[in-house]
């Protein structure tokens, strides 16, 4: 294991301890008292913001406006396709045996019939895709959540999450490359592509949330917290998810 990855989980691990005893006493909502650290993780999500502001959205807006949706959701097939295989992996430690298998047999039909998975077959013959990861695994297991951290660049997270990350990186598509160039090139193309899928999304939430932060972590936790199949926002809100169609175009 890396220099980085040892240093991230001594961090966890200190983070895990001093929040025990925070959130016994703390007041207010439930994301509160999950949210021992909120000041410090107010200002690295307001420096996510300005990252998203004045790089990421513009480059995505450019991305989406160039490259046309069909093509957009080809991408999203493949690396939804790699993720599969990963989820698969999980609902085996998770003892969910039956759904591994169906999960796997889909990971199989759009990795051959599929052309490497930028078609989704597996959906048009009833294998619906799961989204499993070590962090929910974690949680399978019986590890709360903990408390809520946002961190730089790879935004909220919990401290299971954050335990369960050096795992999901090592299945992620971009470590499949062993040289830096392809595994930066990789990991962008996945960011920006997933970023321009929520662009009306997220245009739709300026509106709607008083306090982006409070709304971000809310339903990051509520995701989190429910061990089913539920994607992200699709119980706050289900018009925004179905909005960001990347297969409707720019």
């Amino acid at each position: 294991m890396s220099l980085f990855f040892r240093a991230l989980l001594l961090l966890c691990l200190a983070l895990t301890l001093g929040a025990c005893a925070s959130m016994r006493s703390a007041p207010g909502s439930p994301g509160q008292k999950l949210d021992p650290w909120e000041p410090w993780n107010r200002k690295v999500f307001a420096f996510n913001e300005s990252l998203d502001a004045n790089i990421l959205k513009p480059v995505a807006t450019v991305y989406s406006n160039i490259v046309p949706g069909p093509i957009r959701q080809s991408v999203d097939n493949f690396f939804n396709n790699v993720g599969d295989a990963w989820t698969a992996v999980n609902l085996v430690l998770q003892g969910r045996f039956k759904a591994s298998v169906e999960q796997g047999m889909r990971f199989a039909v759009n990795s051959t019939l599929g052309f490497g998975g930028l078609i989704d077959i597996g959906t048009e013959v009833g294998l619906e895709r799961k989204n499993e990861d070590m962090g929910k695994t974690f949680g399978r297991w019986g590890t709360g959540t903990g408390a809520y951290i946002v961190w730089p660049l790879f935004g909220p997270s919990s401290v299971r999450d954050t335990l369960a990350m050096p795992f999901d990186w090592q299945a992620s598509p971009s470590f499949i490359f062993r040289d830096g160039a392809s595994k930066v090139g990789i990991y962008s193309l996945q960011t920006i592509n997933a970023r321009s899928n929520f662009l009306r999304a997220s245009e739709m939430l300026e509106g709607i949330a008083l306090d982006k932060y409070t709304f971000y972590r809310d339903a990051f936790l509520q995701r989190r917290g429910n061990l089913g199949d539920d994607d992200e926002f699709e119980v706050l809100v289900p018009t925004v998810k179905e909005e960001s169609n990347p297969q409707a175009g720019p």
